[in-house]
């Protein structure tokens, strides 16, 4: 008993001297300690809350709820979370039972027969390469949270920026309408003027062509409207048609700049970012598990047997069997090596992985501070001009009804002015756009919905 004790503390104890520790990996790139910009107002974990918009907060909840896409990527985080149970198995004995009983029936007698199998068998981890495996599947898990972390930030901003961009063609439809009221009444006065031999025939064309390619872009909103509609419908998890969204037209008032914080602590909230580092830690293990398997292997199974003529007297006659078996690789033409080699070039492939996507994350912020700022500029010289343009409209028409002006100065000043605003709907539109991608390129991860719930609903309602 003494022997068979210390064989086993001997076993346990080399187990977990081989077993192969998650190695912190060390950012792999330089990383700046601030960013060009530094904002005022906290970052916020559900980042939308920022607008302060009902009607978006709605959209998103629904989309992070119903979204058929984000619930397939947790739909993969469960497949992972399998995979690492069953990585985690082979780290215990494996045991069956197995039970038989036969009668037979002749003209002499009749006889029966039973038989009752126990079988384990277990492969003793001497290198560490079944716990390397396990270590690698309970980071593949951590890499499809962090997957659908990601996800979820994705989707929010696909949604945040489809209703903006839903207001943004609203707010032209209900511009466009004014503009066409206003080209039908320039085309009446034309049409008065033209009659009293104070217009051409060439000034009437001109003006209905004005006319006719403000209702050709009143069409062209009106269908963007649809398709955007459709978009927020499937990005909720509803059928385009069947869905039914709040008739906003205006922006919300665009918040503060967040706290763009230091680099360091961009790497350590971004989900994508963790997603790309524990990739990195799950390719370190499974170097640790290939290099192992170029090492003997040892394994252990036991049985009890026993048969006998009735149930009674099953345990009265059996036996018990102990084997080692004990396996080392020789000649395997390189197949072993060239593993070893494939999973270091794959570690090696997820660091540098690691390492671009760390400088992408980087230039997504700095792309939205120099883009948002920009935009202000441009918001800005729209609204001068604009200014400039509505001054110049009204001395042009009046000169022009005094004759001295020529027609196509005035149609060119009021085409520009119509042009001018609705840049001006694009600009703030654009704007809201660069902030939303500000927020996610800060945007770290949130509790999100059990979707094992809605899955579990969704099949109990196609079942009814």
């Amino acid at each position: 008993m003494n022997i068979k004790y210390f064989l086993t503390c001997s076993i346990l104890i080399l187990v977990q001297a081989c077993a192969v520790p998650i190695e912190e990996i060390p950012t792999p790139v330089a990383v700046p300690e601030k960013f060009s910009q530094a904002g005022i107002a906290s970052l916020q974990q559900h980042w939308w809350l920022g607008f302060n918009d009902p009607q978006l907060n709605q959209l998103i909840e629904l989309a992070l709820n119903n979204n058929f896409n984000l619930i397939s990527t947790f739909n993969r985080l469960e497949q992972a979370e399998a995979i690492a149970i069953k990585s985690s198995a082979d780290l215990i004995p494996s045991i069956s039972a197995a039970f038989g009983g036969t009668q037979t029936y002749s003209s002499v007698s009749d006889n029966s027969h039973f038989a009752l199998g126990l079988n384990t068998s277990y492969e003793v981890d001497l290198w560490g390469r079944l716990r390397a495996n396990k270590h690698a599947a309970e980071l593949d898990v951590r890499v499809a949270q962090e997957n659908l972390n990601t996800a979820a930030i994705s989707l929010s901003s696909e949604v945040a920026i489809a209703w903006y961009r839903l207001i943004g063609q609203r707010s032209q439809l209900h511009l466009l309408k004014q503009q066409i009221k206003t080209n039908q009444d320039n085309v009446d006065i034309t049409k008065s003027r033209f009659a009293g031999g104070q217009a051409t025939a060439a000034d009437l064309f001109q003006q209905q062509q004005t006319l006719q390619a403000t209702i050709g872009d009143q069409n062209d909103v009106l269908a963007t409207i649809q398709v955007l509609e459709n978009q927020l419908a499937i990005l909720t998890g509803n059928t385009p048609g069947m869905f039914t969204i709040s008739d906003n037209q205006k922006f919300p008032d665009l918040p503060p700049q967040p706290l763009t914080g230091l680099g360091s602590e961009l790497i350590q909230r971004r989900p994508d970012l963790r997603q790309a580092y524990y990739r990195v830690q799950a390719a370190d293990q499974r170097i640790a598990s290939a290099i192992a398997d170029r090492f003997p292997k040892l394994s252990l199974s036991a049985s009890i047997d026993t048969t006998a003529p009735n149930l009674q007297s099953l345990f009265n006659n059996w036996i018990a069997t102990l084997a080692g078996n004990l396996i080392l690789p020789i000649v395997d033409g390189g197949r072993r090596v060239a593993e070893v080699e494939r999973n270091k070039a794959a570690a090696a492939e997820s660091l540098n992985i690691y390492a671009t996507t760390i400088l992408q994350a980087i230039k997504e912020v700095e792309d939205s501070l120099a883009l948002e700022y920009q935009q202000h500029q441009l918001i800005e010289s729209l609204n001068i001009q604009y200014s400039f343009a509505t001054k110049a409209n009204e001395q042009i028409r009046l000169r022009y009804m005094y004759g001295a002006m020529d027609f196509l100065r005035v149609l060119t000043t009021q085409v520009n002015l119509q042009t001018l605003e609705r840049s001006r709907i694009s600009a703030q539109r654009q704007l809201i756009e660069y902030r939303i991608q500000l927020y996610r390129s800060l945007a770290g991860s949130w509790p999100l919905p059990d979707y094992q719930d809605t899955v579990i609903n969704n099949r109990e309602e196609k079942d009814g």
